[in-house]
């Protein structure tokens, strides 16, 4: 269940297309039915606050932090973040069509049941991250640090998995048909089932 942190401030159906944010901070504001189609900046910083609705088409964001934040029914297509923090950050009903994430922090974040299928994450930190259910067939996750994150029942087939820290992922908990592993993580996933694995 999201958990809607108290916001103070509210900006409402603003146009912000191709706004400049950097050096931007905002704290507890609710963003409701803001456009932020292709919005760029550098580390811009918002603490607690609500985008709903909100679009984030296209959006460029460098070094940016969203901490304790909720997204709920945003839209990602095609955005782009790099380097950015998303600490304890959570997600509810939001599209990430063609969304590209480099380097990062997402650790806590709740991304429960998400549809990341064509997003493309690398070198993400998930540490501890809610992605139980998270439909990815298809999408890129590699070399990510998903330590201790929660991937019950996480659609992950045909997915690159390449270079993550899958020490969390239980094969039998996950659908992992067609996904793509390094020879050293197909190993440690059949020693995860209780076989012994042992050159010809």
């Amino acid at each position: 269940m999201i958990r809607m942190p108290a916001t103070e401030i509210t900006v409402a159906r603003e146009d912000w297309y191709g706004r400049d944010l950097t050096g931007e901070d905002h704290m507890a504001t609710l963003f409701a039915d803001v456009d932020m189609t292709e919005t760029t900046g550098t580390g811009a910083t918002f603490d607690s606050c609500v985008f709903r609705g909100v679009r984030f088409n296209s959006a460029h964001f460098t070094e940016f932090a969203f901490t304790s934040c909720v997204f709920d029914a945003c839209v990602f297509f095609d955005a782009q973040l790099e380097r950015c923090k998303l600490v304890g950050s959570q997600f509810a009903d939001c599209r990430f069509d063609i969304l590209k994430v480099t380097g990062g922090n997402w650790s806590f974040t709740d991304l429960h049941r998400a549809a990341l299928a064509g997003a493309e994450f690398d070198g993400v930190r998930f540490r501890e991250a809610d992605l139980a259910g998270v439909k990815a067939s298809g999408a890129v996750l590699i070399g990510c640090d998903l330590s201790g994150a929660d991937l019950e029942q996480a659609d992950l087939s045909n997915t690159d998995l390449r270079g993550s820290d899958l020490s969390s992922l239980d094969p039998l908990s996950a659908s992992l048909t067609g996904a793509i592993v390094s020879e050293a993580q197909a190993i440690a996933l059949a020693e995860t089932l209780g076989l012994v694995v042992r050159p010809d």
